[in-house]
Order: structure tokens, then sequence, then C-alpha cells
């Protein structure tokens, strides 16, 4: 991978103005905010910014409006959130581009900020229209993104734009990408990956190229479902992926080609329905009305001792159905187990993907990691070995 163009830290930003692509996709609820790690993540680049006495303009999505203006998805409930982050005046402008706001990019004083409405309320984003593009950089002198979650979509505000703009890959964006370039080239050995979510269809790119690199695989979540029935278990009721069994015979077969340990439960925690008792069973007492929604106490000791036998990990994916605290056990001590390594410097752990930051959140462990990717389709994307279009536009052609 090449090297990324970053800015001189000692660059003078003085009256700057500075388009910030940032990730503000936070969950909403009744028009609150209802998580907001990402704003949280991406608040000491804009605070460096202000204090540098520069104009920040802040450029991001909310949700899929598909190019029409919603006022559910509407950025400006995050304006106070921001100010009292940041603790300076944050501007909301309604409009995204044109001369209205670069007038607004410049009235703004140095230390201020700019938000601007959320950008896919305009149809030219997602298809990386050239003008579009060229009409949003006008509201800036410099360019940065800071939004590696977008990275792997070519929309205008994170690749188009950077034609027109003196343009830069941020500081949280580049180590994103050396973090993973880290772990599929240079981790320590043995390096391993617990892989969890509910398709196998969705993550066999990135297990692919996993099997090369990490000496065990560990399988959980509803993914590990078809494992368990491929291997001719009952899983009841269970959430599974139908005619996978191509795809999963091949992962088996690269397993046992690179000397990759594949390992999925022995044993799991079933229940009648997601709200009902949670019960433990061994994969052949699995009955027709078992769902299965965790792993069981052997798979958690088997899952622990792995950990202890390794000096990197990767974490994509919670072991089970972890919004329930009856199904959360698999999940928190996964979280736990790989935080007392890390803290003991025994361990280099990387976690990615919404619902496995969710669950480190939850049990407490967001401390406990050596790097956590609040990013998605990236972050997988980036694990493939694929090219992402938003970052491939801020190498430097050596």
């Amino acid at each position: 991978m090449s090297k990324l163009k970053a800015l001189d830290e000692n660059l003078n930003l003085k009256d700057k103005r500075i388009i910030l692509r940032v990730d503000l996709n936070v969950p909403m609820q009744e028009g609150k905010v209802s998580d907001k790690s990402r704003i949280d993540k991406v608040s000491p680049v804009i605070k460096k910014f202000i204090s540098k006495k520069a104009k920040t303009i802040l450029i991001s999505h909310l949700g899929r409006p598909k190019g029409k203006i919603s006022e559910k998805l509407s950025l400006k409930p995050l304006v106070p959130i921001l100010e009292n982050l940041l603790n300076t005046k944050v501007y909301f402008s309604e409009e995204s581009y044109g001369s209205s706001v670069v007038d607004k990019s410049k009235k703004i004083k140095p230390g201020e900020v700019l938000l601007l409405e959320n950008i896919r309320f305009n149809k030219e984003e997602e298809t990386n229209e050239e003008v579009f593009a060229k009409e949003l950089s006008k509201t800036g002198d410099i360019y940065v993104n800071e939004a590696f979650s977008c990275s792997h979509r070519a929309h205008a505000s994170v690749c188009e734009i950077t034609k027109h703009i003196d343009s830069y890959a941020g500081k949280l964006l580049s180590e994103e990408v050396e973090v993973i370039n880290m772990l599929l080239n240079k981790a320590e050995k043995p390096v391993s990956c617990i892989i969890g979510g509910s398709k196998i269809s969705t993550k066999i790119g990135v297990l692919t190229n996993l099997v090369k690199k990490m000496q065990n695989i560990v399988i959980v979540g509803a993914m590990a479902n078809n494992f368990i029935k491929y291997e001719g278990h009952n899983i009841g009721k269970s959430l599974f992926e139908k005619n996978q069994d191509n795809l999963l015979k091949d992962i088996i077969k690269k397993c046992e080609e690179n000397n990759c340990k594949l390992i999925i439960p022995e044993d799991v925690i079933v229940a009648k329905s997601y709200e009902s008792n949670a019960q433990l069973k061994s994969l052949n007492k699995i009955d027709d009305t078992d769902i299965i929604l965790d792993v069981g106490q052997n798979t958690i000791k088997k899952i622990c001792n792995i950990i202890d036998g390794s000096k990197t990990i990767l974490w994509n994916g919670p072991a089970g159905y972890f919004e329930n605290e009856k199904f959360s056990a698999g999940s928190y001590k996964i979280a736990k187990k790989i935080t007392e390594n890390t803290k003991n410097k025994s361990l280099t752990s990387i976690a990615g993907g919404g619902d496995t930051v969710a669950v480190i959140n939850k049990s407490g462990c967001s401390n406990g990691f050596t790097y956590i990717s609040t990013a998605g389709g990236a972050f997988l994307e980036l694990l493939e070995g694929k090219n992402l279009p938003g970052i491939k536009v801020l190498e430097i052609n050596e």
C-alpha cells in the first residue's frame, strides 16, 4: 500500500478554511442522538484545527436519504452536541454547497465551525458528480478526509472533490489504514481472528484473505450456524444462510491448505424464542424448536485459550444475541479476555464493526483494546485486501 498524503503538522492554518469530511452518521431516536461515539472519536481532530485558528467546515452524511431532503435525517440536532464538545461556536448551513455556503465559510471567525447539511440530500453525492464536487471544493482552501468509514464509496465528498482542492488524509484515517496494514502484513504471530455476523456471504472475501494470514479463525454468531449445520447437526429454528455449502467447503479447504485452524462452537446457548429462558446444550442435543443465541461455556473456554495463545487478535462480530443479557455472556467474556491480555501487554488487539463496538462499550471494555474501528464496510473491504476509492485518491504516487 502506498503512503498517504499527510498535512504538515507545522503548517500555519490561521484563517484557512478546512473542509473536513467526517462520519457523523450517528444513531438517532426521536430527533436525539442515542450514541455519540463517532462524534467523540473525531472531536480531538476538530479541536486541533480550532486551536490552530482555522475555519473548520464539516461535511457528513446521516442515513440513506437517496438524494431527497428528509427532516428526520438532518444534521441540525448535532449542533448543540458539537458546541458542547468543542467549546466553540458551531454554525449550521441548511445547504451543503453553493454561493451562500461559500459566503458562510468565509464569514465564520478563526476557531469557529460550520456544519453543512446532510451531504446525501444531494443525489450528485452518490454519483460522484464532477460539477457538484467542484462546487463543494469552493467552500474551503484545504480538504482533509477523516471519514475512513465512507472511504470504500466513490462519492463526491470522498473522491471527486480531491481533484479540485489541495487534499490530505487525516490522522485518524491514516491510523486506521496503518493498523489494518499491520494486521495483514506485519502482525506478531500467532495471529488469530474471531469472526461473527449473520451472513457468511458478506464475510467470504474477508475469510478468504485472512486464511492466508491467520493461525486461527474462530467462527461465532449466526455465521457459525451454517458450519454447525454443514457438519450434520440440527440447528432447529436458528438463523442461517441457505445454499452456502460450496462456500463453506471452500473455506474449510483453504484453511487446511494454509495450515490455519478453523474453530466453530462445540456447545451453544439455546432458547425457544428470543425472549425466553436460556439453556446450555451440546451440538447433538439441539432440537427442532431451539434457536441458537450464544456460544456455550466450553466454547468460551476454548476461545479464551486461543486468545491466551495469540500475540495479535482481530475481532469482528459478536458471539451471540448480546442485545438480550441472557445471551450476552459469550460476547462479554471475549471482550473481557481480550482486554485483560491487552492491558498486560501480551496481546495486540484490533476490533471493528458497529455491533462489535456496541458489545465492547456495553461490556465496559472500550479502553481495553489496542485499536477499535467504528467503520463497517470500509473496515471489511480493507481486510479483504481491496483498494478503497477514497484512500486511493490520497496516495502519494512514488
